[in-house]
């Protein structure tokens, strides 16, 4: 039985000030992924668990035809408030489950899901539904939050040390290597890609930054200057390129998996 709080807008768990580390983080999680799906006027693009509408918007913003599927009613009028004063075409919103899309086979050039993929109870059913409403030679882009990035074990390290060593507490009171309450599924690299390829032939994986979570990381950012924040965390972005296991998000970019004779 689906036990789900569709009242939930999320305003508990929106950031509402934001270190050089976690801006930089989303920030840039935001770019890689609008990009990959290689939005363009004209195109339909299908953002999956749209949230308040951020991501769908400015994909409408570059001349995408979009739509935002979410089964929150609250977060689908939050984001009908925020596109109501922005210019230009705006998306369409669609209450929906990401396992049960109500659109056909092939219906958009590319889709979209970030950062919501922990939350669902049938992930696998969700990519397989995302593949299915994807033309074949569409893309479908998953970013997900990597739980065993260098940060989560540096962190379970520190912890491991701290209690078992010297006998002393954690270091936090939610670790940031423990998946949170509201997430079903504890993400790493080679589940992500164990998952999409059911249903998805994989292109490419990208690691997005690397130390964010880091015992202490937030905190020494915001006191140094913050030229030379920027530098630290742009340089550990190319690192966490070079090496996404050890990054704090994984991208997944994929194309459906189905022959060319059954699909749009």
């Amino acid at each position: 039985m689906r036990v789900v709080d569709l009242d939930r807008d999320m305003s508990d768990v929106i950031p509402t000030g934001l270190t050089p580390d976690s801006e930089f983080l989303f920030d840039r999680m935001t770019k890689v992924t609008l990009d990959r799906t290689l939005a363009a006027p004209g195109q339909w693009i299908l953002d999956v668990a749209s949230g308040v509408g951020q991501d769908s918007i400015a994909l409408a913003g570059r001349g995408a035809r979009v739509v935002g599927a979410e089964p929150s009613g609250r977060m689908t009028g939050m984001a009908q408030l925020f596109a109501a004063d922005k210019p230009g075409p705006m998306p369409d919103w669609v209450r929906g489950w990401s396992d049960r899309l109500p659109f056909a086979e092939g219906s958009f050039d590319a889709c979209i899901c970030k950062g919501a993929m922990d939350h669902f109870d049938a992930p696998e059913v969700a990519i397989a539904e995302m593949a299915r409403v994807t033309r074949t030679r569409g893309r479908v882009v998953l970013a997900i939050a990597n739980f065993e990035s260098l940060a989560c074990r540096v962190g379970r390290g520190l912890d491991d040390l701290r209690q078992d060593v010297l006998g002393l507490g954690p270091l936090r009171e939610r670790r940031g290597y423990d998946a949170p309450s509201d997430h079903f599924t504890r993400y790493e690299p080679d589940l992500i890609r164990e998952q999409a390829e059911k249903s998805l032939v994989v292109e490419s994986v990208e690691g997005i930054s690397m130390g964010w979570g880091m015992p202490g990381w937030s905190k020494w950012m915001a006191r140094i200057p913050r030229p030379l924040a920027d530098v630290a965390v742009r340089t550990l972005d190319q690192f966490g390129r070079q090496w996404p296991g050890l990054s704090d998000v994984i991208v997944l970019v994929g194309r459906p998996r189905r022959s060319e004779s059954t699909s749009a």
